[in-house]
């Protein structure tokens, strides 16, 4: 797929973020839930990806209905303004369920180099 490099960057930090969270988490639901810094990890970066998620162009979006772009930047919001109200369990939910799914998106978006 062709991208500008505005887009590109964006997928590219994307990529990273995902990395970054499953290397935090390892796929481990107990740890996640019982360990602040790894929470505080994660959520920083769910935050900072969903917000670089608003930036994708709506042609890119469009090729991918799979995912739920609207209740990804709601999380954002969530994360970044009303962090009292986080349901740690539904943020695992996420991880374990959207989050592959996104990768495979920025995989195919990016190619897998």
């Amino acid at each position: 797929m062709i991208h500008g490099a505005r887009e590109q960057a964006r997928l590219k930090y994307i990529r990273q973020s995902i990395a970054l969270i499953e290397q935090y988490t390892r796929g481990d639901r107990e740890a996640f839930l019982n360990e602040a810094i790894i929470q505080d990890a994660v959520l920083r970066r769910l935050e900072t990806l969903a917000d670089a998620i608003k930036g994708l162009s709506d042609n890119l979006k469009a090729r991918h209905p799979e995912i739920p772009w609207r209740q990804v930047y709601g999380f954002r919001n969530v994360a970044a303004h009303a962090y009292e109200e986080i349901d740690l369990s539904r943020v695992w939910e996420i991880v374990a369920n959207y989050v592959p799914a996104l990768k495979l998106l920025v995989d195919q978006e990016l190619g897998k180099d």
